[in-house]
C-alpha cells in the first residue's frame, strides 16, 4: 500500500468511514480495559492470594509503562509509519492479553500488564493521527470525535463487560474479551488504513525513553512498599532517591536538547501548566477511586462482579454527563470558572463519600459517585482542551504528548498512594487477635483475603472488623481526595487564565467530548 504524506486527500476516500470503525475498536477495547480490570480485582485477589501491593502492581504495571513509551511510541509512528506501528501495537496488546488469560499467578499477571501497556502506548497516539490522511478538515471534527467516543464509552462497558464475564467464567476471561476485538482492529487496519509518516519529526531518545519508566518505576514502587516495609526502611528511601535522580536527569537532559522528546519548556506557559496540573489531579483522584470501590462494592457490601460493575455506572454516568455539559458552559463562563467548579464539585463529593460506613448502604454510595463523576466530567474536560489551547500550533504536538504522560503518572501515582494508604490503615485497624500468626498476616493483606480467613476459621468478629477497617481507609482516602481537589479549584481559581476554551482551542472543537478531548484535538495536527 502507498505511502502518503500528512494532507488530507483531494478526493475522499470511499473506506474511510470503515476505517474509522477500525480506528473506533481499537480506541473501545483500550477504553474498557481501563476500567474493567478494577472490577476483577476483588476476585483475582481471592484466586491468586494477591495482597493490596500486588493488585497495584497488576493495575500499575499497565499504566506505568503506558506513560512512560507513550511519546516515544508516537515518534516512531511518525518514522517509520503510523499504519505499520499501530498494526504493531494491537499485536503486543494482543499478545499481552493472552499472557494474561494464561497467567497462573501474580507476577505472569503483572508481566501481561506491562506488555498491554505497550501496545496501548503504540495505538493510543497513531489511531487518531491517522485521520488526517482519511478525512477532509470539514468531516476531521466529526471523525475525531466519534474515535474519542468510541474511548470514553469503553469506561462504564468495562465494570459491565467484566462484571458478567467473571460471572460466568473464570478471572482470565476478562484479558480474552480484548483477543476477538484487538484481531478484528488489526485485520481492518491491514485493509483499510493508508500508510502515512512524518520523516522531519524528532528521534526517539533511548536515553530519556529509559530514564522515564526507570524514574516513574522506582516511584511507584517505593510508594507501593512503603505501608509493608514502612517509609524509613533502606529499600524505600532508596527507591525514592533514585527517582529523584533519574528524573531530575530527564529534566536536565531534555532541557539541553534541541529538539526534546518531552518538551519541558512548555511548562513556561501559565495556562498549560495550571490546566494540567489539574487534569493530572482529576486522573489522579479518579484513578484511586476506581481501585479502592470495587473491594467495597464486593466484599463489604457482598455484591457479586456483575452487581459491582453495575453499581459503578453512576460514577461513569455522571462523568460522561459532566463532560457533555462542560463545553457549552466554559463558552459561556470560561474555562477558569468550569475548572475550579468542577474541582467544588469533585470535593464535595470526596468529603461526602468520606462519611461511609459500614452500614451506609449502596444508596448513600451511589448519591456522592453520581456528583463525583459530575466534577470530574466538568474539570477535565475544559482543563485538557485549555491546556494545549494556549499553546503556539507549531508545538501542538509536543504539549499533547506531556500532557498524555502527565496524566497517566497521575493515574499511576493515584494508584500508588492512596493504595498504599488504605492497605496501611486496613492493616493498623485490622482486629486480628485470637488468629495464629499465619493467618493474621494473611487477613492483613487485603479485605478480601480477610474475607477468606474470617470464612475458613468461623471468625466473625475478624468479618466485622475487616469490613470497617476497610471503610475507614476508603475514608481516609476520600478525605485525602476530597482536600487535594479543594485546594486545587482554590489554585485554579486563582492562576487559571480565563479565556474561554471555544476562542483557545480553535479548530477540532466542541464536538468531541469525554476525556480524551485534549488528546484528540491535539492529535489532528498530523
Amino acid at each position: 500500500m502507498a505511502t502518503v504524506t500528512q494532507c488530507p486527500p483531494s478526493r475522499p476516500d470511499p473506506r474511510r468511514w470503515w476505517a474509522l470503525g477500525a480506528l473506533v475498536a481499537s480506541m473501545l477495547v483500550l477504553g474498557f480495559d481501563t476500567t474493567i480490570l478494577n472490577v476483577a480485582l476483588p476476585t483475582m485477589a481471592g484466586q491468586l492470594g494477591a495482597g493490596t501491593g500486588q493488585q497495584q502492581w497488576m493495575a500499575d504495571a499497565y499504566i506505568v509503562v503506558f506513560a512512560a513509551l507513550m511519546l516515544p511510541a508516537g515518534l516512531l509512528g511518525d518514522r517509520f509509519g503510523r499504519r505499520r506501528m499501530l498494526i504493531a501495537g494491537l499485536g503486543v496488546f494482543l499478545a499481552g492479553s493472552v499472557v494474561g488469560a494464561l497467567a497462573q499467578d501474580v507476577n505472569a499477571v503483572v508481566a501481561a500488564r506491562a506488555v498491554m501497556g505497550i501496545g496501548a502506548a503504540l495505538v493510543t497516539p497513531l489511531a487518531l493521527s491517522v485521520l488526517p490522511s482519511l478525512f477532509a478538515p470539514d468531516e476531521r471534527a466529526k471523525a475525531v470525535g466519534i474515535v474519542s467516543a468510541g474511548s470514553t464509552l469503553g469506561l462504564p462497558l468495562g465494570p459491565i463487560i467484566g462484571g458478567w464475564l467473571l460471572d460466568h467464567y473464570w478471572w482470565g476471561s476478562v484479558f480474552l474479551i480484548n483477543i476477538p476485538m484487538a484481531a478484528v482492529g488489526v485485520a481492518a487496519c491491514v485493509f483499510l488504513l493508508p500508510e502515512t509518516r512524518d520523516p522531519a519529526s524528532p528521534r526517539v531518545d533511548p536515553v530519556s525513553t529509559a530514564l522515564t519508566a526507570a524514574g516513574l518505576g522506582s516511584l511507584v514502587y517505593a510508594i507501593i512498599e512503603a505501608p509493608t516495609r514502612g517509609w524509613t526502611d533502606p529499600l524505600v528511601l532508596g527507591m525514592l532517591a533514585v527517582s529523584v535522580v533519574l528524573i531530575t536527569a530527564l529534566v536536565l537532559r531534555e532541557r539541553r536538547a534541541v529538539r526534546p522528546m518531552l518538551d519541558m519548556g512548555l511548562l513556561a506557559h501559565r495556562g498549560f501548566l495550571f490546566n494540567a496540573l489539574a487534569a493530572t489531579l482529576v486522573m489522579f483522584v479518579l484513578s484511586g477511586l476506581m481501585f479502592v470501590l470495587p473491594p467495597y462494592l464486593q466484599a463489604v457490601l457482598g455484591n457479586d462482579a456483575l452487581g459491582t460493575g453495575v453499581r459503578l455506572l453512576p460514577l461513569m454516568g455522571g462523568l460522561l454527563v459532566g463532560a457533555r455539559v462542560a463545553q457549552p458552559v466554559v463558552v459561556r463562563f470560561g474555562s477558569r470558572s468550569v475548572v475550579s467548579a468542577g474541582l467544588v464539585v469533585l470535593a464535595f463529593a470526596a468529603l461526602l463519600g468520606s462519611r461511609t460506613t459500614a452500614g451506609s448502604g449502596y444508596g448513600f454510595t451511589a448519591l456522592w459517585l453520581s456528583v463525583a463523576g459530575a466534577g470530574f466530567g466538568l474539570s477535565i474536560v475544559p482543563a485538557m482542551s485549555g491546556a494545549l489551547g494556549t499553546l503556539p500550533a507549531d508545538r501542538a504536538g509536543s504539549g499533547s504528548g506531556l500532557l498524555m504522560t502527565l496524566r497517566q503518572v497521575g493515574g499511576a501515582i493515584g494508584i500508588a498512594l492512596l493504595g498504599s494508604l488504605l492497605a496501611g490503615v486496613f492493616r493498623d485497624r485490622l482486629d486480628t487477635a485470637g488468629l495464629p500468626a499465619p493467618a493474621a498476616e494473611t487477613a492483613g493483606e487485603s479485605v478480601v483475603a480477610a474475607h477468606a480467613v474470617a470464612e475458613r476459621t468461623g471468625a466473625a468478629p475478624l468479618l466485622t472488623s475487616a469490613n470497617a477497617s476497610y471503610v475507614h481507609g476508603m475514608g481516609l482516602v476520600l478525605l485525602v481526595c476530597g482536600c487535594a481537589a479543594l485546594v486545587a479549584a482554590l489554585l485554579a481559581a486563582a492562576l487559571l487564565p480565563s479565556t474561554p476554551t471555544a476562542k483557545e482551542g480553535g479548530g477540532t472543537g466542541g464536538e468531541v467530548t469525554g476525556p480524551d478531548l485534549a488528546d484528540a484535538r491535539a492529535d489532528t495536527r498530523q
